[in-house]
């Protein structure tokens, strides 16, 4: 069996590295619980792009996972193996679909603006993997929010004000732009990378593309 090895690229350190996930996809919590890990190992900069995936899956007429029960249960399964297999923790399937509204997902914009994203995604998966608290519930948000020492209530404010919509198509629109169809998706300047099972590879690209 052969080691992992790097992609041969042009080196430009001015690549961004970027994480863009949903919070109602059920494979991104394998990769929220694990990517500040291994980014860390690795010296690479992660930056969390919260995306309308919703909207762009519509677009896509890519809409049939949910409606698809053989597949689901496969997926469900498939989580389960790779949350042993990666040692993290897996309480059984959890509430599905999620965030309607798509308050968890507002909520994450507001975040990333002031500097709090990660702990508050790994504070929603976590929530909603292990606690089976379904994420955008607001109670479930509010909690979530007051447990990181935030006002639940000014948060909420900020996630729905039009200020957080225009930044919300802004991060879809770049998604859309790059080609994006699911997520979790690891981006390297214009390179993507789709699916947990990616995540390595992409951190390892990533590195090898600052000269690491």
């Amino acid at each position: 069996m052969t080691g992992r090895r790097s992609a041969k690229r042009i080196v430009n350190d001015g690549e961004t590295r970027v994480l863009f996930f949903f919070y109602g996809s059920i494979h991104t919590y394998l990769s929220v619980m694990r990517i500040d890990s291994l980014a860390a190992t690795a010296g690479v900069e992660i930056v969390w792009r919260p995306f309308n995936l919703r909207e762009i899956l519509i677009e896509q007429n890519n809409t049939s996972f949910v409606k698809n029960q053989v597949r689901l249960t496969y997926n469900w399964r498939d989580i389960e193996r790779r949350a042993a297999w990666l040692g993290v923790p897996f309480a059984g399937r959890p509430p599905y679909p999620v965030d309607p509204g798509l308050l968890a997902l507002r909520v994450g914009v507001v975040a990333t603006t002031e500097n709090w994203c990660p702990e508050y995604t790994r504070a929603a998966f976590r929530a909603w993997f292990l606690e089976k608290k379904a994420s955008g519930t607001p109670v479930h948000v509010e909690a979530i929010l007051s447990a990181l020492g935030n006002s639940a209530r000014d948060v909420i404010a900020k996630a729905q004000a039009p200020a957080t919509d225009q930044q919300l198509k802004a991060s879809t629109e770049e998604g859309r732009r790059l080609g994006i169809f699911g997520s979790p998706t690891f981006a390297v300047g214009q390179e993507i990378f789709w699916g947990d099972d990616r995540l390595e590879e992409a951190i390892d690209y990533a590195a090898s593309s600052s000269g690491k």
